[in-house]
């Protein structure tokens, strides 16, 4: 009781002090009282009273900008100090609202509520942790460090991603650019400012430029993954690839590397997965996986390829990947891997045959007539090709597809032609007409 009485006799007499200082506009002093009050708190352990000190003093009329941020910055190292996860939330909440709305202390309230999120996850509220994470946009920040924007961010995506909520995680995604990552960092420490405000170093726990570059592109896989959008995965996969840790080291580049070869092959055909496999072979590193260096020129070879002996091939390795870095592939991995080398065939049939009976190419593709013909009809409906079958007689025509400019160019060059040669057959009649007539004369 005794030393309730000596804490409440000297906060008063601070207070006192404080009043004065704050008065009188003397920054330094004010600062010093305030931070004053909240230590002998601390001290003493008096976790309310000092809750009830933090909410007084920042609603003191007049209260100096300098002071409500001093007292801020003072009260957040007492946050890993508290007895009880209790005691800590109603700090971290008591900070809040003094912080709230005031934007010289908004790094510090992002901080709190970061803190906030991080204990609630280990709640397992994971919902609540996401919606706070959400309530604060630190892209606004001009005074925060761009590391702990960007870091930030990640931390609103991954909670986003761990609740399944993949729209907002795309949004939030969005604003991080990749080209950030890409940023060399000696020539941004020579830019100090930011706007009109100084920015401040980024804490110490806050990962580097490339660090965050990975953790960036690991959590864009995890979004992708849920789409099966196998051609983007394969592009995070290539920027992890090409991180300076990650290429000098074989034990990290080599399961990166196995997953580019994977997720290219599971890919659907197109111009960007056609160059992003061009550009994977020409990689010298590739010599170091001679399987996955086969299976990728067998997709660049107008062959047909034979599943059975493929997958017989190939089936071992699949399975491996469980054990790998970013885990196995997934359960339709299997079902689209073999999609993709009928894909294949049929585009090399294509290549090679005008005309072909259904029997004929459901034999090539070692698959039924029926699921020949579905599997065809897929590829012509997605415009991977162009292709028309005749039922009655059971035979698929091949032929390029043309749009409106291609036909009015094929007109245009037919009527330019055609103009030449009318007029050169003009010149070679007036000519012979010219010959006669001289002829005659003489």
């Amino acid at each position: 009781m005794g030393n309730q009485t000596n804490l409440e006799s000297a906060i008063d007499q601070l207070q006192n002090v404080e009043k004065q200082m704050r008065l009188a506009g003397d920054v330094a002093g004010t600062k010093k009282a305030v931070t004053e009050i909240l230590q002998l708190c601390f001290e003493a352990k008096d976790w309310k009273m000092l809750n009830d000190q933090i909410l007084l003093l920042s609603k003191k009329r007049g209260q100096l900008k300098q002071a409500v941020t001093a007292m801020v910055q003072q009260a957040m190292q007492y946050i890993d100090e508290t007895p009880d996860i209790e005691t800590r939330i109603e700090l971290i909440k008591t900070l809040n609202n003094v912080s709230a709305g005031k934007i010289y202390v908004e790094i510090e309230r992002a901080r709190l509520i970061k803190k906030l999120a991080k204990i609630k996850e280990g709640q397992g509220l994971i919902a609540e942790a996401a919606d706070l994470m959400q309530e604060v946009a630190v892209e606004t920040f001009g005074a925060m460090a761009k590391t702990e924007k960007i870091a930030f961010i990640l931390e609103q995506v991954r909670l986003c991603l761990d609740r399944q909520d993949y729209v907002r995680a795309q949004i939030l995604s969005r604003k991080i650019s990749p080209r950030v990552f890409e940023v060399d960092p000696s020539k941004e420490k020579k830019k100090p400012k930011e706007g009109d405000n100084m920015v401040e170093e980024a804490p110490a726990d806050i990962p580097s430029l490339l660090e965050l570059k990975r953790i960036y592109y690991e959590l864009m896989i995890r979004y992708y993954s849920h789409n099966n959008d196998y051609i983007e995965i394969c592009r995070c996969y290539k920027a992890i690839y090409e991180i300076p840790s990650v290429k000098e080291n074989p034990a990290q580049w080599i399961p990166v590397l196995r997953k580019i070869c994977w997720y290219l092959v599971l890919a659907p055909h197109d111009p960007m997965q056609s160059s992003l496999l061009n550009s994977t072979l020409e990689d010298k590193n590739l010599s170091e996986l001679p399987k996955f260096k086969l299976l990728l020129k067998q997709l660049v070879t107008m062959e047909v390829i034979q599943w059975t002996s493929l997958w017989n091939t190939y089936n071992e390795e699949f399975d491996t990947e469980k054990d790998m870095l970013g885990g196995s592939l997934g359960d339709k991995a299997a079902e689209d891997l073999k999609q993709r080398i009928i894909e294949h065939n049929i585009l090399v049939v294509s290549k090679y045959y005008s005309r072909i009976t259904m029997k004929r190419l459901a034999e090539l593709l070692c698959l039924s007539i029926q699921d020949a013909e579905k599997h065809l009809s897929d590829m012509v409906v997605s415009k991977a090709l162009m292709a028309r079958i005749d039922r009655p007689k059971g035979v698929v025509c091949f032929q390029v597809a043309k749009d409106s400019n291609d036909i009015l160019n094929s007109w245009a060059v037919n009527l330019e032609k055609l103009l030449d040669l009318v007029e050169k057959s003009c010149h070679q009649i007036h000519k012979e007409t010219m010959i006669h007539k001289a002829a005659l004369k003489v």
